[in-house]
């Protein structure tokens, strides 16, 4: 019997986490023997919430979903900087855990898991989101605080403390929102 470990790397800018992003850890760590959820910055992006906001954000959720929970296995969460593949090797992950929504995202995942094996050696491992979080995106929540006046309504989308923080990042007139509300 082999002593390998199954641990997963599941990246991400999280800006803001969603409950489709807590649904992949969950179910992710039914699959791995150690999931590793890697709060990066997405150079392509202007974010919301600085880095250790959204680590904050992250390990809190994090923590609330593992408290108490035995029959699955552990979960870390790290900042990091830099190719995604170069920390999954970093930190020994076996493979890289992605969630699909639609047949969009699966287009693109492909594509970048196709990339990521051919330059890194490194599998990724795709969990269809649930029929809930289909439609759920970071974007979609941007672009409603952006541009909504009750935030309530994403109660579906994300935790309660996160809604706290949009309407905070709201009512301070957040650059990123007034871009956001402007371009629509």
């Amino acid at each position: 019997m082999s002593d390998t470990r199954h641990v997963a790397f599941f990246p991400g800018s999280f800006d803001p986490v969603t409950y489709g992003h807590l649904d992949v850890i969950r179910r992710g760590r039914r699959l791995f023997d150690r999931v590793v959820v890697g709060v990066g910055r997405n150079p392509g992006k202007v974010a919301l919430f600085n880095g250790d906001e959204r680590l904050t954000m992250v390990r809190e959720l994090v923590d609330e979903m593992v408290q108490g929970e035995t029959d699955a296995s552990p979960v870390e969460v790290d900042g990091y900087e830099g190719l995604t593949v170069e920390y999954a090797r970093e930190i020994g992950a076996t493979a890289l855990l992605r969630g699909i929504r639609n047949l969009s995202d699966l287009q693109s995942e492909v594509q970048q898991a196709l990339t990521n094996r051919q330059i890194a050696g490194i599998e990724t491992v795709f969990v269809v989101a649930g029929q809930d979080f289909a439609y759920t995106s970071s974007s979609l929540i941007r672009q409603v605080t952006a541009m909504g006046d009750d935030l309530d309504v994403l109660a579906s989308m994300c935790p309660a403390g996160v809604i706290a923080r949009l309407r905070e990042k709201k009512e301070k007139g957040h650059e990123v929102l007034r871009m956001l509300a402007e371009h629509e």
